[in-house]
């Protein structure tokens, strides 16, 4: 588990961090949304402790990181946004530098180079040298290192960020496997879609400050005040219109005629939705199809941080 309270960084009068307070479950992975100096990256160097914070604290599975950082980097593998390799080694001499740092023997290195490999779908590579990988290849490989040492926690910096459409699933696939394995992940990402998919619960962070905290679900929800409507017709559109116009609940009607739909937003809640529903089925409207338009993440986010100074 992780605990944060009260964490914060300032420089000089700047907060690039300010009061944050979270806890994060053993087992779940948890994403970091925001825009770009928004303290993702803060957060995340402070809780592999590169980075001392002015003030709070922070506990990685009940081990302070201020009072004992050499035992937390012990439980946590820490993916940066951005990483250096050592392009005059080979793939698997990469990673055997990087497990005798954490001192394992050779024999265990030996054992366990080849699975993480496997498990990074590098194993057809691993005589390769590293400025020859691709960058996706170089990300998947700097996960590897992340991984050396079967740390609990895995701290992700924008894991994503460059990657090609192809290189971005492989990843993501990756991570599945690493929650199923009972990793407590933490990745940020402008990927919005994709933590939508990966992720239990979300943080947007804008200026520093989190601004919203929980799942995909309840983000929307809160945030959510109408939603869209689609109506599915066969019948007349005004005749429809009119229909819903007088609703007091239905706001901005929409007519897409090439589809036979028509879209409004709504106030209402699930129940008043059936309402209506019902009564336009009473009245006699040619209904196909009655529902909600889901909001994907992007939308969710710029609604967020579009009203973070009021929120």
């Amino acid at each position: 588990m992780i605990e944060i309270k009260g964490l914060t960084k300032k420089y000089g009068s700047f907060y690039a961090l300010k009061d944050l307070n979270l806890t994060i479950e053993e087992g779940t992975v948890f994403g970091f949304v925001g825009a770009n100096g928004a303290g993702k990256s803060t957060t995340f160097s402070i809780l592999a402790t590169l980075l001392q914070p002015t003030s709070g604290e922070a506990w990685i599975n009940g081990i302070s990181i201020s009072q004992s950082p050499h035992e937390v980097r012990k439980q946590i593998g820490y993916m940066p946004d951005f990483f250096g390799v050592y392009d005059q080694l080979k793939t698997d001499e990469y990673l055997d530098f990087y497990g005798a740092s954490y001192g394992l023997d050779a024999q265990q290195r030996a054992v366990l180079i080849p699975k993480l490999l496997d498990l990074v779908n590098l194993s057809n590579k691993r005589n390769d040298y590293v400025d020859l990988l691709s960058r996706g290849m170089k990300q998947r490989l700097c996960l590897a290192r992340a991984l050396i040492h079967d740390p609990k926690v895995l701290i992700l910096d924008e894991p994503a960020s460059g990657l090609d459409p192809r290189a971005r699933v492989e990843m993501r696939e990756i991570l599945r496997e690493l929650k199923a394995m009972g990793k407590t992940i933490l990745i940020s990402s402008h990927i919005l879609p994709e933590l939508a998919e990966m992720c239990d619960t979300l943080g947007v962070i804008d200026s520093g400050e989190l601004i919203a905290h929980g799942s995909v679900q309840s983000i929307q929800e809160k945030l959510q005040s109408e939603k869209v409507i689609s109506v599915k017709l066969t019948g007349s559109f005004a005749d429809a219109v009119r229909f819903f116009e007088n609703d007091p609940l239905v706001s901005q009607i929409t007519e897409i005629r090439e589809r036979g739909i028509l879209q409004f937003l709504y106030k209402g809640t699930e129940e008043d939705q059936l309402a209506l529903l019902r009564k336009a089925i009473t009245v006699g409207m040619p209904v196909l199809a009655f529902s909600e338009e889901e909001t994907d993440l992007e939308d969710v986010f710029m609604e967020i941080t579009k009203g973070a100074g009021t929120l």
